[in-house]
């Protein structure tokens, strides 16, 4: 009755109107986004399908454009002037500036984050590393450099290069740690990062981005540093780590940037500890020290591929082509570390 042409607009006023005639449960904040949609458009009509989209939680990329593009504005102030929030939604609020750099994508998050599913991902990777840790330092008595004790490096999570047939151990390695310095950076990181990052992406994005830095780190030292053992989650935690930050400095408006310029300081010396370990370690060893390779192809997965998720906040990447760029490029190179790993150690 409201659109006899079928053209799929309708007046804001007439809009407005209806909602106040029939009294909709309409979220106010959806509805403000809804106004300021109409307001940025040349006739001032709501459009049926940004309607539906922001009903159903769902935001178009044409949406996300006209906003980004400063074409159309929202009527609310910044989140940061939201008075009267409890404990939870304060919360919220912080992990939406601590993750998503644009004003926008932090106040859609707030206004439609929902509690379930929670973060289960990274917690229960963090707590796994944790048992793993506190099993084998009961177990032989020791917490520090664990791997120098000869029955650590005989366990059937360890990645070693002579033990690559066992195509597990490309991943129960992230389970295993040096020890307690180790295994705290990693958890301090997957808590401190990992989980807001998977509050706001999800749990698939986060976790696919994760594995693929661990499965890349495993792959890449088996090329490059054929002779060291592998152990700790470090390749996952530099694919988050880097990927975020690469988001943050690529869309730096409204950063944090000392809490993040801190953090790549710590990545920083955590790398330089682990060199230091591989090529000067502190103790006789009867063989080479875990190699420190899987950094770098955690950070290098978390920087392309990372990115690209992590910008698509809300979009779908299968509609995106450097996505699939990205996925072949990864591919590519999961196809030759197993040939590699299949025919070159015996070839040199």
């Amino acid at each position: 009755q409201l659109d006899p042409e079928n053209t799929g607009f309708i007046g804001v006023e007439t809009f407005a109107s209806l909602v106040h005639s029939h009294e909709l449960p309409l979220d106010p904040a959806k509805l403000d986004m809804l106004v300021a949609l109409a307001q940025g458009n040349d006739e001032g009509q709501v459009c049926y399908q940004e309607l539906v989209d922001l009903i159903s939680s769902k935001r178009s990329s044409s949406f996300k454009r006209a906003i980004a593009n400063g074409q159309r504005a929202l009527p609310r102030d910044v989140l940061l002037d939201e008075t009267g929030l409890g404990i939870y939604k304060r919360f919220v609020r912080y992990v939406a500036y601590e993750i998503l750099p644009c004003e926008m994508d932090r106040r859609w998050y707030f206004y439609q984050h929902r509690t379930c599913p929670p973060p289960v991902f990274m917690a229960a990777v963090t707590l796994t590393q944790i048992i793993v840790f506190l099993c084998y330092g009961a177990r032989l008595n020791k917490w520090v450099l664990q791997t120098y004790h000869p029955e650590y490096m005989k366990s059937p999570l360890v990645y070693h290069p002579g033990h690559r047939a066992r195509a597990w151990r490309f991943l129960t390695y992230m389970f295993m740690h040096v020890g307690l310095e180790q295994l705290g950076f990693n958890a301090l990181l997957q808590l401190m990062i990992g989980v807001p990052l998977e509050m706001v992406h999800g749990i698939l994005r986060i976790s696919f981005l994760y594995l693929a830095g661990v499965l890349a780190g495993s792959l890449t030292v088996s090329i490059t540093d054929m002779r060291a053992p592998l152990v700790g989650g470090s390749g996952g935690v530099y694919a988050l780590c880097s990927a975020h930050l690469a988001n943050v400095v690529m869309v730096s408006q409204g950063t944090r940037g000392h809490r993040k310029g801190n953090r790549g300081w710590m990545a920083f010396s955590e790398v330089g500890r682990a060199v230091w370990l591989r090529f000067s370690p502190p103790l006789p060893a009867s063989g080479p020290q875990p190699s420190f390779m899987a950094h770098l192809a955690g950070a290098i997965v978390g920087i392309s591929m990372g990115l690209t998720i992590l910008r698509s906040y809300e979009e779908s990447l299968q509609d995106q082509c450097g996505w699939w760029v990205l996925l072949l490029s990864y591919g590519t190179f999961l196809l030759f570390a197993v040939f590699w790993n299949i025919f070159a150690y015996d070839l040199l």
